[in-house]
């Protein structure tokens, strides 16, 4: 069978550089033994080195001409490959409920909603590792007090531990993509409660960024439609002069705290 021509409609940008696939296919030895799902493998250039690990690999594959291309060129992983949406997958039946580190060549468009999927089951995906635009990385990997600090970056930060590992030129893909690409790493923190209410722990931060050049006791006003105006008190607390970059993880739960004090939330 011939090689698979990259989909644009899928968002596919073919890895060939073998030394960058092994690279990346290294980052899952940071949590061993654990079975390892690989979203979107095309042609199979970083699941050959997956395969040298002792350990259970799945692969998940949209694009029926790739499924077709794996099945032929790696016969061993036959019952393995799985053709469908990883978006749209139960995660729980992947490896009967037992945990797993996700990894990949992600695709750009939708990486971010990967990564929601891997916050939503954050307790069998203890690790997750992969390549994507390396503009999403550092926001991911961004700490407090830059512009690359937002959503992605509270969310996934107040569960996993991100590494920034490497970057990756455009000219190693085919078609080469008009961004650089980055590798990294996310691994699972302590933190087991984030001492707030979840929903609207993300409710607030993604209320705020959305209007990021604003103080906060402008962005928030909108989280208080139809509950009345936030007390005196709420609107003059110091945090409401900062503008959401400037919070760290332990003060975004502060604060969503003390919205849920003021709409009565619980």
């Amino acid at each position: 069978m011939k090689n698979v021509k990259p989909k644009k409609h899928l968002g596919q940008h073919f890895l060939t550089d073998l030394q960058v696939a092994k690279a990346i296919a290294d980052t899952v030895d940071a949590m061993p033994a654990l079975p390892v799902l690989e979203v979107g493998p095309g042609m199979g250039v970083l699941t050959q080195f997956l395969l040298e690990k002792p350990r259970e690999l799945r692969v998940v594959e949209i694009d029926r001409e790739s499924v077709a291309y794996l099945h032929e060129h790696f016969p061993v992983l036959r019952e393995r490959v799985i053709s469908g949406d990883f978006l749209r997958m139960d995660l729980n039946q992947l490896f009967e409920g037992q945990q797993f580190v996700l990894t990949g060549n992600y695709p750009y468009d939708i990486s971010t909603q990967i990564f929601f999927k891997m916050l939503d089951n954050r307790q069998l995906i203890p690790c997750c590792t992969g390549m994507i635009q390396r503009e999403v990385a550092l926001r991911i990997a961004s700490p407090p007090g830059n512009k690359a600090y937002g959503i992605l970056s509270v969310l996934i930060q107040a569960w996993y531990n991100v590494e920034y590992l490497f970057t990756v030129d455009e000219q190693v893909f085919n078609p080469p993509p008009k961004v650089k690409s980055a590798v990294i790493r996310m691994t699972r923190n302590d933190v087991t409660d984030l001492g707030c209410d979840e929903t609207l722990f993300r409710r607030v931060v993604k209320t705020v960024f959305n209007q990021r050049r604003k103080m906060l006791r402008v962005s928030l006003r909108q989280l208080f439609s139809g509950h009345g105006e936030p007390s005196e008190a709420f609107l003059t607390h110091p945090i409401m002069t900062r503008r959401p970059e400037q919070l760290t993880i332990s003060e975004f739960v502060e604060l969503t705290n003390m919205v849920a004090h003021e709409i009565n939330f619980f």
